[in-house]
């Protein structure tokens, strides 16, 4: 299918240059009368004047045509395209005063094909030379040859100053012109950058929400089944309560896959509130829950974003706290705030030394997309404390009216 905009553009520039080749047959025409119409010279010459006139069509119509659509059109073709006609033109013009009608033809050529200082010199050549070549040719009297040099200067004046303003205006078209296509290229590089970075920013969402649900949950699963292994031939009982919390870790983690699928809240967040859903979690992990402030529903940005951290510090601390550290939740509603803090008296480490990673990146990386900060306190031998701080919304707040 064919561009609209570009059927418009093609439509207008031929619609153009039909005028264009209307405009140079009506000057030849009415050059071409007036001349054969003269009283002066005699017919002879009016009819010499004439055959110079009668070439300028084809010359017109297979070179000057062509340049006048080019653009920029060629300097070389263009200055023997103007040269030839300003040779067929001058005898003429100069033979028969009624011949520099033809001009209004020439003037215009030269301006849209030459710079303007080349543009400049043609046209002066063609308005004062038929006049003075005149003048010596046929000794007018001093009226006749007043009337013509007066009509000349206005003539050329005229031209000059239409032409220069004219080019002016074209110049002006193309650097506008120029602009909006860097513009329009700006604006595609533009929607190009966005796209490209939206789709960047969906995937490491969706790497953390990954490293937060489904390969936890795998990396619990494999813990689990290393204990069950170690406890088949000892404590079966301790094996069978270890492959319950199997099956429900492995039940929680298809859960959250068909959340995330869908797009939805956290499976412990659905139909619950944010407390409930940390002790479900506390319960997985064996941990202690304190809730204090005023508990209230907050919007779903927060409530994610305090689940998934408490998720990834959890996981955090049974990976490298130790097997017999305690671990301790305290979620407080405040007035301008949701904090979470997730404490364990293990080994601790250097935060320091930690390299790049979805861990606690992702940790900040989650609270800073609601507004919040996420900041890790510890050290080797005193434990970590993780503390995740969310704003509340205004019209959320406990003293909001």
């Amino acid at each position: 299918m064919t561009d609209p905009d570009a059927a418009r553009d093609v439509h207008a520039w031929d619609r153009t240059i039909r005028l264009w080749d209307l405009y140079f047959a009506i000057a030849w025409l009415a050059t071409l009368a007036f001349v054969l119409a003269a009283r002066h010279p005699g017919w002879p010459v009016r009819a010499v004047a004439a055959g110079l006139l009668v070439p300028l069509v084809p010359w017109y119509a297979v070179v000057g045509r062509t340049l006048v659509q080019e653009d920029p059109p060629e300097e070389r073709r263009t200055l023997r395209y103007l040269g030839v006609a300003i040779a067929l033109f001058l005898p003429s013009a100069v033979l028969v005063g009624e011949t520099r009608l033809m001009a209004f033809a020439l003037v215009p050529q030269c301006f849209m094909t030459l710079r303007m200082r080349r543009a400049l010199v043609a046209v002066t050549v063609i308005n004062l030379v038929p006049v003075a070549g005149w003048a010596l040719l046929w000794r007018p009297d001093g009226r006749d040859m007043f009337a013509n040099a007066l009509s000349a200067g206005v003539t050329l004046v005229f031209s000059v100053v239409v032409g220069s303003w004219i080019i002016r205006i074209i110049e002006q078209s193309w650097e506008r012109a120029e602009l909006i296509a860097e513009l329009d290229a700006s604006r595609h590089e533009v929607a190009r950058l966005s796209a490209a970075h939206g789709a960047l920013a969906e995937r490491e969402r969706m790497a953390r929400e990954i490293h937060d649900t489904l390969a936890q949950g795998f990396t619990s699963l494999l813990m689990l089944v290393q204990a069950v292994e170690a406890e088949l031939d000892d404590d079966l009982p301790q094996a069978r309560r270890h492959l319950a919390l199997m099956d429900a870790t492995a039940r929680q983690n298809l859960a959250e896959a068909r959340a995330l699928v869908a797009g939805g809240a956290p499976a412990d967040l659905d139909g619950a509130s944010l407390p409930d859903a940390l002790r479900r979690l506390a319960a997985r992990h064996g941990v202690t829950v304190e809730v204090t402030g005023p508990v209230r529903p907050l919007p779903a940005g927060p409530e994610v974003v305090a689940l998934r951290s408490c998720q990834e510090a959890l996981t955090n601390a049974r990976r490298h706290a130790g097997a017999s550290a305690a671990v301790a939740i305290e979620l407080t509603y405040a007035d301008a705030a949701l904090t979470l803090c997730v404490h364990d008296n293990g080994h601790g480490f250097d935060p320091a030394a930690v390299r790049a990673g979805y861990g606690l990146a992702g940790l900040r990386a989650r609270a800073a997309e609601v507004g919040g900060t996420a900041s890790v306190r510890s050290a080797p031998g005193d434990g970590t404390t993780v503390t995740v701080r969310l704003p509340v919304p205004a019209t959320m707040r406990s003293d909001a009216p």
